[in-house]
């Protein structure tokens, strides 16, 4: 299988990860805030000085793209970037909208023809936000939504919706709908990226090193609502 140095910091949790074939032999988070410039070298020169005393080498990096903080993601980026470039390394990306569901469609009683809605929080009533079915198959593409009582009613008048991510709790009384589900406590984190990046590395979609910028910097930041800081 593979060896993937995972990273994330698109939220205010900072956290690293390593998984080899198939399981996480190591894991570090920090849910104190937004640290990354601090905690981020500390934790992958941790995760490094592991895989090296046990003589397992790295064959990807992998990170989260966004949406998400400007600043989070472009610390990320830069460390992931370092890294590949340091050891020859390949670079994967993962949607920190469906990094989101990993944990809800691995742990949580979904309905078989439910929706899923990950949503980041964008400040005020906005939101970055994505619908997927439970095959991670996309629905409605990433959006900038300004959430009222019509945002989601086309899918909710249909199905169940589940709604989770930082930005979700704050939108329930405003969708206010019998098919609304609310799972709370879910964040983004390094150690639920390995499914998602190993799938690429399988289909070989990596990125280029030189040229790769977060999905936040070069697809949302013109139509945003708000900037994320």
């Amino acid at each position: 299988m593979s060896c993937i140095l995972h990273i994330e910091t698109s939220t205010d949790v900072c956290s690293v990860a390593v998984s080899q074939d198939g399981a996480v032999i190591f894991n570090k988070e920090d849910h104190g805030g937004p640290n990354h410039s601090v905690n981020l070298g500390l934790f992958v020169d941790e995760a490094m000085s592991f895989t090296d005393s046990h003589a397992i080498p790295f064959d990807a990096v992998a990170v989260s793209c966004g949406p998400g903080s400007y600043t989070g993601l472009r610390i990320g980026v830069s460390m992931a970037k370092g890294i590949c470039y340091a050891r020859d390394l390949k670079l994967l990306s993962v949607s920190t909208l469906e990094l989101l569901a990993v944990p809800v469609l691995l742990r949580e009683q979904v309905e078989e023809d439910a929706l899923i809605c990950p949503m980041l929080d964008a400040r005020r009533m906005e939101v970055y936000a994505g619908i997927y079915d439970r095959g991670l198959r996309v629905v409605r593409p990433v959006e900038a939504d300004i959430v009222d009582a019509e945002t989601y009613k086309e899918y909710l008048d249909k199905q169940p919706v589940y709604f989770f991510g930082n930005g979700a709790a704050k939108c329930m009384d405003i969708i206010n709908h019998p098919n609304a589900r609310l799972i709370a406590g879910i964040e983004p984190l390094a150690k639920h990226m390995m499914p998602l990046a190993e799938r690429k590395m399988m289909q070989e979609k990596y990125e280029d090193v030189a040229y790769f910028t977060p999905f936040y910097l070069k697809d949302f930041v013109a139509k945003a609502p708000k900037k994320l800081l």
